[in-house]
């Protein structure tokens, strides 16, 4: 697991690219960056059973569109306020959909390397239990990644809603949730809005996405 991985963890290019949840505990949370001294707000997490909802930071500048991720159904919709329209992707029409619910939900949080190394997403790559911890007043469970190329990276998951809450990197670059809040969350996060349009992809886009 290289550095650009690791990092895949906290950016919302990986979220979006349709990552599958099935949350141990109901749960909201503020996702965050660092870079040495500078922390950055990156997005609004909500989770719920097989759903979750990322709301970037852009989107309080009226930027950028909200991402609701479906198990069940195995899709992905994108919310366009500003346009009051939306986009729905089937995980087939990605690369690497259906593993990534694996990389973030493993089904056993005390041996995650043995599903993590199955998927071959770091070929050469190496991972070990370090063992449990304490972040931010939460229980953890520590792992370390190193990459073919030797670069080492460390992802805490989080004992109570299964989950990364902590990510660093080889460098100085590294991020976590915060203000993590268990509890039952509002149905109408993870529904499309009923005055919503429908975006329909120009057919030779279509294509193009198909060939990626």
């Amino acid at each position: 697991m290289n550095h650009s991985f690791l990092r895949k963890l906290c950016l919302l290019s990986l979220v979006l690219s349709a990552t599958a949840l099935l949350a141990q505990q109901d749960f909201s949370a503020d996702l965050v960056t660092m870079k040495g001294k500078d922390t950055k707000l990156e997005a609004k997490i909500f989770a719920t059973k097989d759903k979750m909802r990322i709301e970037p930071q852009e989107r309080q500048a009226g930027q950028g569109g909200v991402v609701i991720l479906d198990l069940a159904s195995q899709t992905t919709e994108v919310l366009m306020p500003a346009q009051k329209m939306y986009m729905e992707f089937a995980w087939n029409q990605g690369p690497g959909m259906r593993r990534w619910g694996t990389f973030f939900r493993p089904a056993d949080i005390e041996d995650a390397c043995t599903e993590w190394q199955k998927l071959d997403i770091d070929k050469g790559g190496s991972c070990k239990k370090i063992g449990s911890e304490t972040v931010n007043g939460r229980k953890t469970v520590k792992y370390q990644g190193t990459s073919a190329e030797g670069k080492t990276g460390y992802i805490w998951l989080d004992s109570s809603i299964v989950f990364p809450i902590k990510w660093q990197g080889s460098d100085d670059d590294s991020g976590e949730l915060r203000n993590i809040s268990e509890g039952s969350q509002a149905a109408n996060l993870f529904t499309v809005p009923s005055d919503y349009r429908k975006f329909q992809m120009p057919a030779g886009m279509q294509g193009m996405r198909q060939h990626q």
